[in-house]
């Protein structure tokens, strides 16, 4: 029987033990050995998180790379997110160290500055780009308060993150019905939601164009921000040539309101994943998503 190699990154051990090496571990020999793990989960080409990486990387580079070079940015992927992992378990508890590694554009610092509620609430999306886990829990630490809508029910690696979240005073909230109303209220008082939008989803309601492929991404954040009438924010973190994480933002985008024809979710929803597309096309191999966001592509990149 195979290894679902996914479910043993994700599993508790492999966190537990990635949170114990880079904690004691120094950066110049964590870094290496960040490094030889992700080179040997990138070898495992037959994988399905392999093959999850290889077609996304394909699409937001245009769906043209040639073998070598898409070999290349799966490689890159691995080893990005390799040493994301090690700087997030070596300075999280570090926020000295931490602050010393993050650059605030103009537009994130002016979210991040916010107060809790302002005259009118943001719908703020969050991307699997770089560190932005270290980069948000060193932010909520420093006091940015807003409502995290997280993945229900986490088990094993995942609660290990959840609890790691947790302790940094995130007001961490299980997606359901009852807390999407929850957010729908919290907006309505001014208040910051942040979600994703960039993880795919099994049996979605829309399937919106994303890097000019229909793609099962959720839309939640759009409804959210719909029914509390409120605007959506993206907020990502890339690493750039000086080793800094620069958290980086755009400028508001309204939701577009037609209820005649009834497409206005899947018109928002491509709205802001136009923004979204922007971001990654910066730094494409530091986008951390490693489920298939294209399924239905998946042959054109095995093998």
């Amino acid at each position: 029987m195979s290894i679902d190699l996914q479910q043993v990154i994700n599993s508790r051990i492999a966190v537990s033990l990635s949170s114990f090496l880079g904690r004691v571990i120094p950066p110049r020999i964590g870094y290496p050995i960040f490094d030889l793990i992700a080179n040997w989960v990138a070898s495992r080409r037959d994988s399905k998180v392999v093959q999850a990486v290889r077609v996304n990387q394909w699409m937001v580079h245009g769906a043209n790379l040639k073998k070598e070079a898409l070999d290349k940015a799966v490689w890159e992927t691995f080893r990005n997110n390799g040493r994301n992992l090690y700087d997030l378990y070596h300075y999280i508890e570090n926020p000295e160290a931490t602050q010393r590694m993050i650059s605030l554009s103009p537009v994130a610092r002016r979210l991040v500055e916010r107060p809790e509620f302002g005259d009118r609430g943001l719908v703020i999306i969050g991307l699997h780009l770089s560190n932005f886990d270290l980069v948000l829990q060193s932010i909520c630490r420093q006091g940015f308060k807003i409502m995290v809508l997280t993945i229900p029910d986490p088990q094993g690696g995942r609660r290990v993150e959840y609890e790691m979240r947790r302790r940094t005073g995130m007001n961490l909230v299980p997606a359901s019905l009852s807390a999407l109303r929850q957010a729908v209220k919290h907006l309505e008082r001014g208040g910051m939601v942040l979600t994703g939008m960039d993880r795919p989803v099994p049996n979605p309601k829309y399937c919106p164009r994303f890097f000019g492929r229909a793609a099962p991404l959720p839309v939640h954040s759009i409804y959210l921000a719909s029914k509390a009438r409120v605007p959506v924010v993206i907020m990502a973190a890339i690493q750039q040539a000086d080793g800094m994480y620069h958290i980086l933002g755009c400028e508001p985008v309204e939701m577009e309101d037609d209820p005649e024809n009834g497409t206005e979710p899947l018109r928002n929803a491509e709205n802001v994943l136009k923004q979204i597309e922007d971001f990654i096309r910066l730094a494409p191999q530091q986008w951390n998503m490693f489920l298939p966001v294209w399924p239905d592509m998946l042959e054109k990149v095995s093998g």
